[in-house]
């Protein structure tokens, strides 16, 4: 067994061992949603008066609530669609938290350009998630593109970890919004796509009549 193999088998035993007790203490996923969001918050704090390794070590933390909240609800059968849509909401709720937190930080120490850089990146989360959840109302499943939310959440870890916030940040609004256009040609691809087939489909039906 390599080491990077023996450290994923330890995590992945401990995270067993974490979600194997919250289960068996009965409390709500949707409590552990929320309690990632109140953590997110904690770490936006921290990011606002630049105590930003601190700010990381807590969004890790936080990173274990939105591990556990889902394969709590399947070990008790407490899967509900309210629960996804919780969950949903939630992260949105923490992405843009800390994205707040670097606004007022930038601005409290007169980084005009990099408040509008946050701004941007900001946007950019924003959009990312709203061009999906709109897009998945046309076509079966748009997740495409270059920044998921673990990758941004990775980011800003590794940005306040080691204090190079300011590269992360224009990743976040480059790639972001990258990662918005293409979900804009994936989705008018699939919909073109879609659309004919439709088409094809009386006329193949009149051809076999």
């Amino acid at each position: 067994m390599t080491l990077t193999h023996g450290i994923g088998y330890v995590c992945s035993k401990a995270i067993r061992l974490i979600v194997r007790g919250l289960a068996l203490s009965r409390i709500h996923p949707n409590v552990l949603t929320f309690l990632g969001l109140v953590i997110n918050i904690v770490a936006a704090y921290l990011l606002a008066v630049g105590q930003f390794r601190w700010g990381s070590a807590v969004i890790i933390g936080a990173g274990l609530f939105d591990m556990v909240d889902g394969r709590v609800a399947r070990e008790t059968n407490r899967v509900t669609r309210f629960g996804g849509f919780f969950d949903s909401v939630m992260d949105r709720y923490s992405d843009l938290a800390l994205l707040v937190g670097l606004l007022v930080w930038y601005g409290s120490i007169n980084r005009p350009a990099y408040v509008v850089l946050t701004a941007i990146a900001m946007i950019a989360s924003v959009m990312i998630s709203y061009t999906r959840a709109r897009a998945e109302n046309s076509i079966p499943m748009c997740k495409v593109g270059f920044l998921e939310r673990p990758e941004r959440v990775v980011l800003v870890i590794i940005g306040a970890l080691f204090d190079r916030m300011a590269p992360v940040l224009w990743v976040l609004a480059v790639l972001g919004n990258l990662t918005v256009v293409h979900r804009m040609i994936f989705t008018w691809q699939e919909s073109k796509r879609l659309e004919e087939a439709q088409l094809k489909a009386p006329a193949s039906r009149a051809a076999k009549v």
